[in-house]
């Protein structure tokens, strides 16, 4: 029962967290040329200044240390590919709470990682 409560927690924090970050950085808008240094400083201070990206930070945080909780307890072999389910929460995430269009070739995908997920976990 812990493991699975340690998974949803690891799965529902990390994925709202990769949402907190996409969310914020729409509300930033373009960050310009990742590839060039010189526009880093000008991309994380737009970031520092969203609450977005606060939120973000203490969600990925809590996500972190349940997994490292998870770990104590489980081997890695089986803790990794069970939080991959995380693949399929952050598609419809993405489609329902920012409102993305999700592709049938993303869905698909999503069901493929699902059912590595299974065979993984039954392992």
């Amino acid at each position: 029962m812990t493991t699975a409560i340690l998974l949803a927690i690891i799965v529902l924090s990390g994925t709202l967290g990769d949402l907190a970050v996409a969310r914020a950085m729409k509300g930033i808008g373009s960050a310009g040329d990742f590839t060039h240094p010189r526009h880093w400083p000008h991309i994380l201070g737009s970031a520092l200044r969203h609450p977005w990206f606060y939120v973000a930070i203490a969600l990925m945080t809590l996500s972190f240390f349940t997994l490292l909780a998870l770990l104590s307890r489980e081997a890695i072999s089986f803790a990794i590919p069970a939080t991959a389910i995380s693949y399929a929460a952050g598609a419809l995430g993405a489609r329902f709470l920012l409102g993305e269009r999700v592709t049938a070739k993303r869905w698909a995908g999503v069901m493929l990682v699902c059912l590595g997920v299974v065979l993984a976990s039954i392992g």
